[in-house]
């Protein structure tokens, strides 16, 4: 059953909020209420992916882990930000890491529903899959940029 809150916060968010009111009613029934308490792993690079996430409140790091020493902090997400695209890319496993930096509450979506109705439905697919692939753009650049500032050596053009 959709949570008309839900769908009403999806019809104002940034990256959702020129989808069809059927589409934001079918987003909200796939979504619930996720919460997570500062210094938790949300996700670990790796695992299945299969959920995608809005941060409605709280800051969530996304992190390369390190074979030695700290993992390699890539960007701080926080507020009505979306978290999570390898939901929808095979091979299905989260490319980064994710952990909590304070307690958050997330709306946390059903990949796996989301992904058949993709399958089903390819215009539905396609509009979610260019709104995700400009997500993961920044996401890579951001985490390029970070890997070049943490891992340049000194003296490298």
């Amino acid at each position: 059953m959709s949570n008309p809150s839900t769908t009403e916060y999806l019809s104002v968010h940034e990256f959702f909020c020129d989808l069809p009111d059927d589409v934001l009613k079918f987003l909200s029934e796939c979504s619930s209420i996720y919460e997570i308490k500062k210094g938790q792993i949300l996700f670990q690079q790796g695992e299945k992916a299969d959920k995608f996430y809005i941060v409605r409140n709280g800051r969530i790091a996304l992190q390369i882990p390190a074979i030695m020493g700290p993992n390699l902090e890539i960007q701080t997400l926080g507020n009505d930000q979306v978290l999570g695209w390898s939901w929808l890319i095979s091979p299905y496993q989260w490319s980064f890491q994710a952990r909590a930096e304070e307690d958050s509450e997330l709306l946390q979506f059903d990949g796996t529903a989301i992904l058949a109705r993709c399958e089903q439905e390819p215009k539905f697919g396609y509009e979610l899959l260019k709104k995700f692939a400009g997500m993961m753009s920044m996401r890579l650049e951001a985490a390029r940029q970070k890997m070049m500032e943490e891992w340049n050596p000194a003296g490298f053009a």
